[in-house]
Order: C-alpha cells, then sequence, then structure tokens
C-alpha cells in the first residue's frame, strides 16, 4: 500500500489544547506532514504533548523555531480568542511572508481587527479559519487525531488573502478529513454568535440561576435526560468562553435580545394559556431541529434542499412482482397544506407524501405563522388561520425545486396584506413564471421576477383584487389553480378556461373545503369572499409515482406487480390510457371513492409493447408521466410519435432533450421535435445519463435497465426524494437490483 505523501512540510501549532492538539495529532497520525511542533508556555505541556504522540517537539515561543519556517510550512494559532493579537505580533516579528498563517478562533472579526493593529494591513499569508468541532473536555490530553472527521471547517478568506495559502490551508483540513466551506467574516460571526455562542451563554446561565437561586439541595440529583443533554457545553473552558463573549459582543448581543423577546412572548403564552402560541412554538422547533439533525446526517429535508449529490448504479435485466403502495399524491398533498391553512378550523391529512416539494409547502405556511402538526407517518393536522390570517414571513420564502408551490402560492400570496418573496433552488431558478405572474397582474397584482421572468418571484402585498374570466394559453393545471386560488381574494367571480382538460384537484378539494366551485364544461369558476371550513382528507397513493412500476412492470418480462390505493382521478389517467393503447396488461379493482378522489388497486403484468401515435387529447392528462412513457417507447415495437407536450419544455428540465440525449446513449433511435419526440423501440444498451437536477429523470431511466443490456448509472439522482422518497426502497423490494452511490 503506496503511503500517503505528505501536503505541507511543517505544522507549528501555537497552543497545544483540544482543537490545536487534535490537529496536530490528526495531521501526524495520516502522514500529512513532516513534523509537528507545539509551542506552549509550560514546559510540563510540551513534555506531556510529545509523550502523548501529539507533536514531535516542542518549545516555548514561536521565536525558538521561526528560522526553520518558510514556504509550504504552516503555523496554526490556537489560543483563547483575546490572546491571538499576541501572537500576530510575534508573527510579525519573526515570521516570512512565505509562512501560512491560519488560526482557529470561534470570532473571525476580532482576529481580523487584531491583524490589521498589528500589520496595518492583514497579511496575505493569514487565512481565518474556524473548526466547528470541540467537546467540553479541554487540554492537551483531550487532543484527538480523530476530531475533525465528518465535520465542517469556515475559512473566513479577506480581499487580500492570497490563493496559494488559502489553498494550502484547504487541503490541510480536508486531510484530516473535515468539509471545508468559505464565508464572509460578518456572516460568520452572525451566524456562529446565533448557533454556537448563544446557547453557551444560555447554557451557562442556566446552570448558573439552578446552582446559585433556587438553592434545592436535590435539584441537580432529580435532573433528567434533557438537562444533562442541554447544559453539556456548559462543562466547555470558562475562559475560552470568556474571551468569546467579548470578542463577538454585538452579534451576541442581538441574538440574546431576539431569544429575550421570544421567551418573555413565551411567558406571557403560559401564563395565559395561550394554547395556539404555545403549539405554534413547539411545532416549529420540533420542524426546525428535525431539519438540522438531517443536515447533520446528511439526509435531505430540503435545502436543495439536499446536502450532497448520489448516482444511481443499476445492473440489467430482471423483473418486478409483488404488491406495493407508492407515496401519497403530490398534487393533493400540496393542496391539503395550501387550503387547511387558510380555512378555519383544524384540518386533518392522511398519507400526506413526505418528500422535499409537499415539505417546502408545508415549511412555507410554517413561516406565515400557521399552526402544523406533523408529519408523522402521513398524519399532519393543520390549524386554519382563514383566509386573512396568514402571517408575513420573517425571511423569503425558500421552496426548493417545487414548482408547484411557488406557482399555486404565488395566486395565495397575491391577495395579502404583506410583500413576500418567493425563491428556489438552481433548478427552479430557471422556470418561467410569466405564465402565473402574467394573469395575476391583470388581478391587480404587482409582482416582480428576475431576468426572463423567472424566479425569485417578489409581490407587493395590500393589492385589491379584481376577478377575472381567463381563458388558459396552454393545458396547465398549475396556471389554473393559481388563478383560482387568487379569485378567493378577488372582487367578484373568477373564471378559469382550459383548451384541454387538467388534473382538478384544485377544485375538487375548495369543495371539499365547502368552497363553492361551479364547472361547467372547460370552465371553473368561484366567487371571492367566501370561507373554507377545515376538514378531513385522505390522500391517495400518487399515479406519477405509480407509472414508474407500471411502466417497469409493463417491459420487464415475467413481471407481475399490484399497486394499490392509485388515485385515478380522470384528469391524470392518461398514463393508464397510454399503455393500453400500447398494448400494456394493465387491470384496475377495488374502484372506490376516497375523500372525493377516486382510488383503485392497479395490476400490470408484462405484455409485448407496440409504437402509437399518442393521441393529443391524452397529452394534459399525463404530462408528469412522459419520461416514464418514453422508456416504454423505447421498449416498444415500432415508432411511438408525441405531439403537443411543449410543455415538457419547461419543467424541472427540459425533459424532451433530456430524456432524448438519455436514451440516445443507451442507442435508442429518439428524435426530440419542438412540441415531443419521435422514438424507434429497439435494444437498449448501457451507459452514463445525465438527469439534469430532474427527479423524473432519474427514476425512468433507473426503470430502463430492466431492459438494457449493460449497467446504467444515472448521474445526480438526489432530486428523487422531492417526490419519492420511498423509490429507491421500492424499487429493490420489487426485483430492481439498484446501488446509490455518492457521485
Amino acid at each position: 500500500m503506496t503511503e500517503p505523501q505528505p501536503i505541507i512540510n511543517k505544522l507549528v501549532v501555537v497552543g497545544l489544547g483540544l482543537i490545536g492538539g487534535s490537529l496536530a495529532a490528526g495531521l501526524k497520525r495520516r502522514g500529512g506532514c513532516v513534523e509537528t511542533i507545539g509551542v506552549v508556555r509550560r514546559p510540563d505541556i510540551g513534555t506531556q504533548a510529545v509523550k502523548l504522540g501529539v507533536v514531535d517537539r516542542a518549545c516555548g515561543s514561536l521565536e525558538e523555531v521561526a528560522s526553520e519556517l518558510g514556504q509550504g510550512d504552516v503555523v496554526f494559532i490556537s489560543v483563547p480568542t483575546l490572546a491571538v493579537a499576541e501572537v500576530l505580533q510575534q508573527a510579525r516579528d519573526c515570521l516570512s511572508p512565505q509562512v501560512t498563517i491560519t488560526d482557529g478562533a470561534s470570532v473571525k472579526g476580532s482576529v481580523e481587527r487584531a491583524a490589521e493593529q498589528v500589520f496595518g494591513e492583514a497579511p496575505p499569508q493569514l487565512v481565518l479559519g474556524h473548526p466547528i468541532a470541540g467537546s467540553e473536555r479541554s487540554g492537551v490530553a483531550a487532543a484527538n487525531p480523530d476530531l475533525y472527521e465528518q465535520h465542517r471547517v469556515i475559512l473566513t478568506p479577506l480581499d487580500n488573502t492570497d490563493p496559494e495559502h488559502l489553498a494550502r490551508v484547504m487541503k490541510l483540513w480536508e486531510f484530516v478529513g473535515a468539509e471545508v466551506l468559505t464565508m464572509s467574516v460578518a456572516e460568520h460571526d452572525e451566524v456562529l454568535g446565533a448557533t454556537s455562542h448563544l446557547p453557551h451563554a444560555i447554557a451557562y446561565s442556566l446552570v448558573d440561576t439552578l446552582a446559585q437561586d433556587i438553592g434545592n439541595p436535590n435539584i441537580f440529583r432529580y435532573a433528567a435526560g434533557g438537562f444533562r443533554d442541554f447544559t453539556r457545553i456548559a462543562s466547555s473552558d470558562p475562559v475560552m468562553w470568556h474571551d468569546i463573549m467579548r470578542a463577538n459582543k454585538d452579534s451576541v448581543l442581538n441574538a440574546l435580545d431576539l431569544f429575550v423577546d421570544n421567551l418573555t412572548r413565551l411567558r406571557t403564552a403560559i401564563a395565559s394559556e395561550d394554547s395556539d402560541y404555545l403549539l405554534g412554538v413547539f411545532t416549529r422547533a420540533k420542524a426546525a431541529r428535525d431539519h438540522f439533525t438531517n443536515i447533520l446526517a446528511k439526509r435531505a429535508f430540503v435545502n436543495s434542499m439536499s446536502s450532497s449529490k448520489i448516482d444511481y448504479l443499476l445492473q440489467p435485466g430482471g423483473q418486478v412482482s409483488g404488491t406495493i403502495r407508492v407515496p401519497g399524491d403530490k398534487s393533493i398533498s400540496h393542496r391539503s397544506i395550501m387550503l387547511g391553512s387558510i380555512a378555519e378550523g383544524v384540518t386533518e391529512v392522511e398519507g400526506f407524501l413526505e418528500g422535499e416539494d409537499a415539505l417546502a409547502t408545508l415549511q412555507a405556511f410554517r413561516d406565515m405563522g400557521v399552526v402544523i402538526e406533523g408529519p408523522d407517518e402521513g398524519r399532519v393536522k393543520i390549524h386554519g388561520v382563514g383566509l386573512h390570517g396568514l402571517k408575513a414571513p420573517a425571511k423569503p420564502l425558500y421552496v426548493g425545486n417545487s414548482g408547484t408551490t411557488i406557482r399555486l402560492l404565488s395566486g395565495l400570496l397575491a391577495g395579502q396584506k404583506f410583500d413576500s418573496e418567493m425563491s428556489g433552488d438552481e433548478s427552479l431558478a430557471k422556470r418561467p413564471m410569466g405564465r402565473v405572474a402574467d394573469p395575476l397582474r391583470s388581478m391587480g397584482a404587482v409582482i416582480d421576477t428576475a431576468e426572463g421572468g423567472r424566479p425569485p418571484l417578489r409581490i407587493k402585498g395590500g393589492q385589491t383584487l379584481k376577478a377575472i374570466d381567463y381563458p388558459l394559453p396552454m393545458a396547465s393545471a398549475q396556471v389554473k389553480s393559481c388563478v383560482l386560488l387568487a379569485g378567493l381574494y378577488a372582487q367578484g367571480t373568477t373564471r378559469v378556461t382550459e383548451p384541454a382538460p387538467t388534473r382538478d384537484h384544485t377544485e375538487r378539494m375548495l369543495t371539499g373545503f365547502g368552497y363553492s366551485v361551479k364547472r361547467s364544461g372547460a370552465t371553473a369558476e368561484l366567487t371571492g369572499g367566501g370561507k373554507l371550513t377545515g376538514c378531513k382528507i385522505e390522500v391517495p397513493a400518487d399515479i406519477s409515482s405509480a407509472t414508474f412500476y407500471m411502466v417497469a412492470a409493463s417491459i420487464a418480462p415475467g413481471s407481475d406487480l399490484t399497486l394499490t390505493h392509485v388515485g385515478i382521478n380522470p384528469t391524470r389517467v392518461g398514463v393508464i390510457n397510454i399503455l393500453r393503447l400500447m398494448g400494456a396488461d394493465l387491470t384496475l379493482s377495488n374502484e372506490r371513492t376516497v375523500g372525493g378522489e377516486p382510488v383503485a388497486d392497479i395490476r400490470v403484468r408484462y405484455a409485448p409493447l407496440k409504437g402509437i401515435q399518442i393521441p393529443e387529447d391524452q397529452v394534459p392528462l399525463a404530462i408528469d408521466e412522459f419520461p416514464a412513457l418514453f422508456i416504454a417507447a423505447a421498449c416498444a415495437e415500432g415508432k411511438t410519435v408525441l405531439t403537443g407536450a411543449e410543455e415538457l419544455r419547461v419543467k424541472e428540465s427540459d425533459r424532451i432533450q433530456a430524456m432524448a440525449d438519455g436514451l440516445q446513449i443507451l442507442g435508442v433511435d429518439a428524435q426530440p421535435t419542438p412540441d415531443g419526440i419521435v422514438i424507434q423501440g429497439g435494444p437498449m444498451g448501457g451507459g452514463e445519463v445525465e438527469t439534469h437536477h430532474d427527479h423524473r429523470i432519474a427514476m425512468s431511466f433507473s426503470i430502463a435497465a430492466l431492459r438494457a443490456s449493460a449497467p446504467i448509472r444515472v448521474k445526480d439522482a438526489t432530486n428523487v426524494a422531492t417526490s419519492f422518497p420511498t423509490f429507491v426502497e421500492l424499487a429493490k423490494q420489487t426485483g430492481i437490483t439498484l446501488e446509490v452511490i455518492d457521485s
């Protein structure tokens, strides 16, 4: 096995406590430097550090080793925050400009100011940094060579920081297993003031309060685990935290003031038994803490909503069988949160889809003051605030990858008294919003978009909306729903006429909430000024998610798969109709109506498929299902032609081009057209395909492997969690050989 090559020459650590000692020990054990040297005031500490293997040797001052140091050497300053200035003074007097200087202080503004005072301006060799790791233990005996594994280190380079020195420090931290991030000095101190310095101040104050003021000798004897976990950090080094509080005074005071204000409101709510306020605080806090836990575990919530990229590696061949239930319908899940929030009373939801898109909607309404309990295994309880009860969010609403959220919510926000802003991830930022902004402006809304009519959307509150009679330029359930939701706040009767049928979940659900919606042919209408009343909603399994497995069973010889409780809304069954036209063996049973939505169990058995001219009247009924249907077409005998589907070019990706490119890589003859595609069925090979951050592209090429002759690697399948968080689990359960790998 090849020995690791050193990435630096000498590492000199000034201050051999937990932080500095752990860096020295970690680099030394991994062979990352030629020599580690500790600089300590007390000789006994130096002797102990050498004996423990933390450093190779120790000395009493930086001047003693300065003449040995040059290019490729690093000095790491690891002393209490307010002592950094003294070390910088020594460094100025004895170190060559070629030596890299970095630090681990928790406050970067004070170090920047100290460097300016000592050097005149911060020298290019200085790289300000802060490892976000530690424990309540301190001293060289606590040094842990693995302390920085899977922890973050924040570097705050200044305008004149030399790139070579910055790169060296980055490499050093990565070598000991850390994830390196960069941000400005000001942002660092604000963020750490709130997330690290404030909690320590509270923990110290709480323990001091209990120890000094309550006076009950049993107060600690009977303290439970929650007290132990919360106050653990009060065992940290008092001198270090004394310095941090002084060095980052402004940020800590700002955070403390906010906390005291909120604590005062909480006290008032407890005193007055304000149940709604208490439940709101606790549900929001639980959701935020769960999100934090997911980030630490590198799971997704939600903030593109994911933290690391993954690929799918699929082995060729196989079949699918068994009985499964896919997650709840995404469209209905979105609408249950939106309408439940503006209803009066409590709405209880069963079967809610706990995917990133629907969770983005849920979080948006929490940010606007709605108390929402859950989700807990698909159960959600929404304490509605009424049509006019939403509150101004404290910050822009981030909706991740969810086009449904941003488009439908824009209709609701157009009728509010407060200003609002919505943004999303990289994929959403490319999607056109003019299709909702234009009709809303016709109703009197004031909306600004980024260049090209793209997110973020900024909506000015306090406008008087008037009803319109709006013919949709193209069939779109999102645009139709947006206009109808704005119509709830408009004066008069709003009418939307669509050129072809689209999903009607909004109209059905509004009716379920007791709001009158009239439908006549292609037109839906409602009159503003009514009210919604809380109700119970059972979300059926999502036919869009079921589609991937319906196609999988249709194309893989020997397959026999049943999908239970699938929503078969008449405006969503295009995929069933198209597969049947292609010759699929697909039967429905146990048909029933649940909460106003028709559902059924769907059994699919393998049958040879044939290419068809897809009827244009089916296109709006299957718009989200076409990526998977393109896989069916690639496995069919003959030619499949799709027209009238130009909307596919403005989804999470240009789905026509993305699918054509991927199919061509797999050896399939797929020719895109402006409004569709022509696919000639035939043999399918393997290869690497790009998803363009689109969850449906990723899942479609995953099922393609069932008919491939070689492995398929699906690049960047991270966003599958947006709509189908259990896709991988169900794929393996039904017989698809799928491996998730870090990309």
